[in-house]
């Protein structure tokens, strides 16, 4: 477990490769300021170095370009994705002061978050393909974010019977984190990021 939690949120990662490999062929992105804290998955398709390549040229832009847009980061990532052998991609961003998480998906990354004081549960179907260098169709969803709401987001390679039913039975992020960590089938490349605002 890699602890990012701070006094506005609560965040907590789980990465594993896939066995066999040295190094996953995920990767994440965590980065946080005063105003916002934004989170990524990229999942290089494949396994091993070779994914892992695509994966990281995630991480590469998000710190270059921290001040734009979860459409604008997609669409840079794209670019640099030309020849290389391409990854899903799924970014979130919480903003602190308009009390909103964002999230903005191509490929098969899940995201999943319970409002806690409607007891309703947002799950954006992502946007089929993967970053490959073609022209690609983004669209990032805001929905409204307070205190104790529950967000999940997890690759491929977690795999849940019951994603929904985990979130809602979960009283805080350390809780949803311990419940997922149980329930995977370890074995595979598979990150999960759990948070919650504080």
């Amino acid at each position: 477990m890699k602890d990012f939690s701070d006094k506005k949120v609560e965040l907590l990662v789980y990465q594993e490769a896939k066995m066999g490999n040295l190094e996953s062929g995920d990767t994440y992105y965590v980065s946080k300021n005063e105003d916002f804290m934004i989170c990524a998955i990229a999942d290089g398709l494949g396994n091993g170095p070779v994914a892992k390549e695509s994966a990281d040229i995630i991480p590469k832009i998000l710190e270059q370009y921290p001040e734009e847009s979860l459409d604008e980061l997609l669409l840079r990532s794209n670019e640099l994705m030309v020849q290389k052998r391409g990854a899903a991609v799924a970014l979130v961003k919480i903003d602190y002061k308009a009390q909103t998480i964002s999230y903005s998906c191509v490929g098969n990354i899940k995201f999943y978050m319970y409002q806690r004081s409607t007891g309703k549960m947002i799950y954006p179907l992502p946007v089929m393909g993967y970053l490959s260098g073609r022209k690609q169709k983004i669209n990032t969803q805001t929905y409204a974010c307070a205190k104790e709401d529950l967000f999940l987001l997890h690759s491929d390679g977690v795999s849940m019977k019951s994603p929904k039913a985990t979130i809602k039975e979960s009283c805080n992020a350390k809780c949803l984190y311990e419940s997922v960590y149980k329930e995977i089938e370890h074995g595979d490349d598979a990150t999960f990021i759990v948070g919650s605002l504080l």
